[in-house]
């Protein structure tokens, strides 16, 4: 009986179709189209209803074709949608990525970047091009005025060759950016400083693995400050987390940096010649573009994000037209952008940037080799490894830092082993790292509530 239900069915779909003429530009539903599919290819197709229902495809049969995904992609693509192959004969929808490409486009892209440029010359000239459009793309063209207010911050914690104290920025008027400085015990001369920015892992700069890299750059010898991303951590005083999800999150963010960055160098304590970052994941999104952005960054390292064909699925990494700049860039030539500047890529077998030994630190290497300095861009791979900032990664970045910025690790190492210890690092609970206590009762009157609110901040920018 069921195989007599589907024959009706599929001879009710084809009449169906049948009926359809050029009159009616052979428009079907897209749900019945994607019933034909299932049926004429043996596949199952996951979708929800809300995606299909009341949504057409015109010339609907003549977009098949004998391959399956050629199918798919011919049909979906006219709806905003595309589709991933979750097991052997089954495929699910979701809307556009329009952050992915695939593999092979990513290494196209790369190849055509390539023949747009061939020395310095060339490559400053296009360098030069694409950071005008990209403060343009992020409506901080000009960059807005500082507010005049002084940071706030928290009595100072002292821990084992290390102290910590909580600190919030006024980056526009009435929007708040928390953080947390890590700072030696000991301070002798000028430092270095490293900002921190994380990615969307649980609990951001109150996870353990960003407390351990922070408090050990901090016994290292430099100032490292972490910070929340926007409508994260304490930025929920002000947003929803939805907010986070919103274009202006990623230029809030940037604005985030160099705020911070003013603050930074202006101490006595630090050393402008010595600036590093490094995030991970959305934070390594963020730690390409701020480095591609601002001079002041003189050494640079993101993780777990290098990658031609994926440019960051959230919009506080690609809302903004950023990667529309030059007719069209991706975060290896963000990441290039860094040049020569010592930059250290770290990668992983487990996510988008499993390729960057054989395509995208190549390219890097290319770029750095037209000022004469291809070793001062670096690749640790993990091939076993997935998408974290876990102790091999941070061990990266430590030797990374040390070497360039001339730091005596003794201190942060096994004397037997002679491994990096993280051992006399102190975890803190999540609210010994507010800054405005623990129920945001300290929140200044003049905070704004609200994206729209944060909106009108921008009107008439960027236009």
């Amino acid at each position: 009986m069921r195989k007599l239900f589907y024959i009706l069915c599929g001879l009710l779909i084809w009449m169906d179709g049948r009926s359809q003429t050029s009159d009616d530009a052979y428009r079907e539903p897209l749900k019945q189209v994607l019933t034909e599919i299932e049926g004429q290819y043996g596949i199952k197709i996951r979708y929800s209803d809300a995606m299909v229902n009341d949504h057409f495809v015109t010339y609907a049969r003549w977009r098949f074709r004998p391959d399956v995904e050629k199918t798919l992609t011919n049909v979906l693509a006219t709806q905003d949608l595309s589709f991933s192959k979750t097991g052997d004969k089954s495929y699910k929808i979701s809307a556009f990525q329009y952050h992915l490409k695939t593999v092979e486009e990513g290494k196209a892209q790369l190849e055509y970047l390539s023949s747009l440029y061939n020395d310095v010359a060339s490559w400053e000239k296009r360098k030069t091009e694409l950071r005008a459009c990209m403060y343009q793309a992020l409506q901080l063209s000009p960059v807005p005025p500082a507010p005049v207010s002084k940071p706030i911050t928290t009595p100072v914690r002292k821990m084992d060759g290390y102290t910590v104290e909580n600190i919030a920025f006024e980056v526009l008027p009435g929007v708040y950016t928390c953080a947390s400085l890590y700072k030696p015990a000991k301070i002798k001369g000028k430092i270095p400083v490293v900002l921190c920015p994380d990615g969307h892992w649980e609990k951001h700069r109150y996870r353990a693995d960003c407390q351990y890299r922070c408090a050990t750059l901090a016994r290292m010898g430099c100032m490292a400050i972490s910070y929340d991303i926007f409508a994260w951590g304490e930025s929920l005083l002000q947003f929803k987390s939805e907010d986070h999800r919103r274009s202006l999150a990623m230029t809030v963010q940037t604005l985030n940096a160099f705020r911070i960055l003013d603050y930074m160098l202006k101490l006595k304590e630090v050393d402008t010649s010595r600036v590093a970052i490094s995030g991970g994941s959305g934070g390594g999104s963020h730690t390409m573009l701020v480095t591609a952005l601002d001079d002041r960054i003189k050494l640079t390292v993101p993780v777990v994000m290098v990658s031609s064909f994926h440019s960051g699925g959230c919009p506080c990494e690609s809302g903004m037209p950023v990667h529309l700049c030059g007719n069209g860039t991706n975060n290896v030539e963000i990441a290039a952008m860094a040049a020569p500047r010592p930059q250290l890529v770290v990668s992983d077998g487990g996510d988008w940037t499993a390729h960057v030994p054989e395509v995208e630190f190549p390219f890097l290497k290319k770029m750095y080799g037209y000022y004469g300095k291809p070793d001062q861009v670096e690749n640790v791979h993990l091939p076993n490894e997935k998408h974290d900032y876990g102790i091999n990664k941070r061990t990266a970045l430590y030797e990374f830092i040390g070497k360039h910025f001339h730091l005596d690790l003794t201190a942060v190492k096994d004397k037997t082993t002679g491994q990096f210890d993280e051992s006399k690092v102190t975890i803190e609970p999540e609210t010994s790292l507010y800054v405005f206590g623990d129920h945001g009762e300290k929140l200044p009157a003049n905070a704004i509530h609200g994206y729209d609110e944060l909106k009108k901040q921008f009107e008439g920018k960027g236009k």
